[in-house]
C-alpha cells in the first residue's frame, strides 16, 4: 500500500543509485520521504483503551460520546477551551446525548482560531485519511459522521495502526484503573506497568487489593510492590510513572528506617507534613525504580508541559531537567526515558541526553504540542546527542483516529528536519537516510527488548 502523504516510492536500485545528490536538491528530499515514510514506526506512548471497549460505545468516562466529536475529547478539548468555547458548551459538545448533526454549531465559533494548532492538525489528518473530507465545515459533518461510524468497526485498531499509519507496535499507559492491562491485542498494544500509585500516596486499594497482602507496615508495602513486578515485568515493557503532574523530579535515596514512621500515619490515617510525605515517596519510588532495574525494564517518566487548562505551573517545570540529571547519577544502571522533551525547556533536556548514558529522551506527544519545536529538537539531537538515545513518537491518545493525524506530522516533520540538515551542510543525503531505520524503530526495538517482548507477550497466558 502507498503511505499516508507519502512520495511514490522508487525501485531500491534508483534508491542505491543516488549517493552524489546535491545537498540542496529536491530529489534529497524526496529521498528522504520516502525513506521516512515506508519505514515502520515503533509507537512508544499511549493511551489507548481497548478496542473492545470502544465497540461498546459511550460505556464510561474514556469513551464520553461515541460520535465525530470524540476526535476532540482528548487535547483539542483543551485548545477549545483556552480560545474561550463555555465549558457548558464543550460538555454538551461531548454529550452522548446531542444528536452528532447539532454538534458542529457548538464548535464552529472557535474552530477558526484552533484548527492550526497542532491538536487540531492531528485531527484534520485523521479526518482526511480516514473519512475523505478535507476540512470541517456544516456542510461536511454529515459526511465525518457517517465516516466515524463506518470505521469504527471490529478490526479498526488493526487497520488505523498497522495498515494506514505504518506503526508496528505501540507502548500502552492504561488510564482505566489497572497498573497492568491484560490486552486482548497484547503484542500490538503493548503495556506499561504504571507504578505512580506505588510510591504516589500511595494507592493502597488498587495496588494491594489484588495481590492478597494484608498492609500493616512499610515491609508489607515492599512485597505489593514485588508482587507486581514479579508478576508482570516479564510482559511490560517499561515501568512508567506521570507523577510530574503533582511535584518536581527531585525524588531522593531516602531509607526505610526513616519512611517507615511516615508509611504508619498514613496507614493510620493521620496527619503527615509536607516534607514528611515526600521523604516516604522518595524511598518508595526507589524502591519501584529498582525492581524495575533489576527486571530490565526502562523507567519511563512524564516531563515537562501539561494534559490540560488552567492548571500548569510553569516555574516547577523547569526544575524536571536538572533533577532528571540527579536521577540519572543516583541510578547509572536504570534506563531512564524522559518524556515529551520536557516541552519547553527541551535544551535542557538534550543537554542531560547528551551527558548522561543512562538518559533517552521520548518525543511522545511534542509533535502536536509544538510541531516546530518538535522538529527542532530532532534536529539539534541528531548533531548534539548519540541518535540511539532518541525516540521519535509516541501518539499519546485515548482515542485512536488521531494517532493515525500525530502519526503523518510525525513523519512529516522528521522528514522536514532531515532534509534542513541536509540542505544546511550538516548532513550528507546517504549520512540522513541511515538515520532513519534506526531512530523510527531500531532505537526502540533495542531499548525496551521488543524481540523478547513480542515473543513472550503472543504466548500471554491469559490469551488461553
Amino acid at each position: 500500500m502507498a503511505a499516508f502523504g507519502s512520495p511514490t516510492a522508487r525501485s531500491t536500485a534508483t534508491a542505491a543509485s543516488t549517493p552524489g545528490l546535491s545537498p540542496r536538491s529536491g530529489d534529497a528530499r524526496r529521498l528522504i520521504a520516502e525513506h521516512v515514510f515506508k519505514t515502520p514506526l515503533i509507537d512508544t506512548h499511549e493511551h489507548l483503551i481497548e478496542e473492545k471497549e470502544r465497540l461498546q460505545g459511550a460505556t464510561s468516562p474514556r469513551v464520553p460520546c461515541d460520535d465525530w466529536a470524540l476526535l476532540f475529547s482528548h487535547y483539542l478539548n483543551s485548545d477549545l477551551l483556552t480560545a474561550g468555547m463555555p465549558p457548558a458548551d464543550m460538555e454538551r459538545f461531548l454529550s452522548s446525548k446531542v444528536d452528532p448533526a447539532a454538534k458542529w454549531k457548538l464548535v464552529a465559533p472557535y474552530w477558526p482560531a484552533v484548527k492550526n494548532t497542532g491538536y487540531a492538525q492531528a485531527v484534520r489528518l485523521a479526518i482526511q485519511e480516514l473519512y475523505g473530507v478535507e476540512d470541517l465545515s456544516a456542510a461536511t459533518i454529515e459526511k465525518v459522521q457517517a465516516g466515524y461510524e463506518k470505521t469504527r468497526r471490529p478490526g479498526f485498531y488493526k487497520r488505523i495502526l498497522e495498515e494506514m499509519a505504518r506503526i508496528e507496535s505501540c507502548q500502552v499507559n492504561c488510564l482505566t484503573g489497572e497498573p497492568f492491562k491484560k490486552s486482548d491485542m497484547p503484542a500490538l498494544l503493548m503495556q506499561d506497568l504504571s507504578i505512580v500509585g506505588m510510591f504516589a500516596g500511595p494507592n493502597l486499594r488498587q495496588y494491594a487489593s489484588p495481590t492478597g497482602i494484608e498492609v500493616k507496615g512499610l515491609s508489607d508495602w515492599h512485597r505489593v510492590i514485588d508482587w507486581w513486578f514479579d508478576r508482570y515485568a516479564n510482559y511490560a515493557v517499561a515501568a512508567k510513572s506521570q507523577d510530574a503532574y503533582s511535584r518536581d523530579l527531585d525524588y531522593a535515596r531516602v531509607p526505610a528506617e526513616r519512611a517507615e514512621p511516615v508509611f504508619k500515619k498514613v496507614l493510620q490515617k493521620e496527619p503527615v507534613a509536607a516534607e514528611e510525605r515526600k521523604a516516604m515517596e522518595d524511598h518508595l519510588f526507589w524502591y519501584a525504580v529498582d525492581r524495575a532495574t533489576q527486571h530490565g525494564l526502562p523507567v519511563k517518566l512524564h516531563t515537562g508541559y501539561y494534559a490540560g487548562q488552567n492548571t500548569m505551573p510553569l516555574s516547577r517545570l523547569r526544575q524536571n531537567a536538572g533533577s532528571a540529571a540527579e536521577l540519572c547519577r543516583l541510578s547509572p544502571d536504570t534506563k531512564f526515558v524522559f518524556m515529551h522533551i520536557c516541552y519547553p525547556y527541551y535544551e535542557e533536556l538534550l543537554a542531560v541526553t547528551k551527558q548522561w548514558t543512562n538518559a533517552h529522551v521520548d518525543m511522545c506527544w511534542s509533535w502536536i504540542i509544538n510541531p516546530l519545536a518538535a522538529k527542532d529538537y530532532f534536529k539539534k539531537h541528531i548533531v548534539t546527542a548519540p541518535s540511539n538515545k532518541l525516540l521519535p513518537f509516541g501518539g499519546d491518545y485515548i482515542p485512536i483516529e488521531p494517532v493515525l493525524g500525530h502519526a503523518i506530522l510525525a513523519r512529516r516533520g522528521i522528514t522536514q528536519a532531515l532534509s534542513e540538515l541536509v540542505a544546511e551542510g550538516w548532513l550528507k543525503v546517504n549520512d540522513a537516510i541511515d538515520l532513519v531505520e534506526p531512530i523510527l524503530h531500531g532505537n526502540a526495538w533495542q531499548l525496551f527488548r521488543l524481540a523478547q517482548k513480542t515473543e513472550i507477550l503472543r504466548r500471554a497466558e491469559w490469551l488461553k
